[in-house]
């Protein structure tokens, strides 16, 4: 009697197991229609308030598997997610730049300072 209850107590647990180890909950952020749109100076036709200037700033050590490979795309996605924070209706005048560093200790690695920055403006 005990033995088929011990595993029947095995099963359930493996099945439990089973169930919730295997599945995941997939994460998602904004999509991109709820992101404010890049615009160039000549798409401007409606007046606007300048909200603020955005600037981000990320040091990169070594590698860093995570960041997009194209340093356009990352840029006008972390500038497009930071100006849907503030509320921003649009985002102008990108800048999107990366410089080697070199951390000075011993021994002495590499790093990469990854920039963008831009305004968010809000339409009148």
């Amino acid at each position: 009697m005990t033995t088929v209850s011990f595993l029947r107590t095995c099963s359930m647990i493996l099945l439990l197991a089973l169930f919730t180890g295997c599945s995941a909950i997939p994460t998602t952020g904004p999509s991109n229609q709820d992101l404010p749109p890049v615009l160039a100076q000549d798409e401007l036709l409606r007046p606007y308030e300048k909200m603020g200037r955005i600037q981000i700033i990320r040091e990169v050590y070594f590698t860093d598997y995570s960041l997009s490979p194209s340093l356009q795309e990352w840029g006008l996605a972390a500038l497009r997610e930071e100006a849907r924070k503030m509320g921003a209706d649009a985002l102008i005048l990108p800048e999107i730049d990366s410089r080697q560093i070199t951390i000075v200790m011993f021994p002495a690695f590499p790093a990469t300072e990854y920039r963008a920055a831009g305004v968010a403006i809000k339409f009148k």
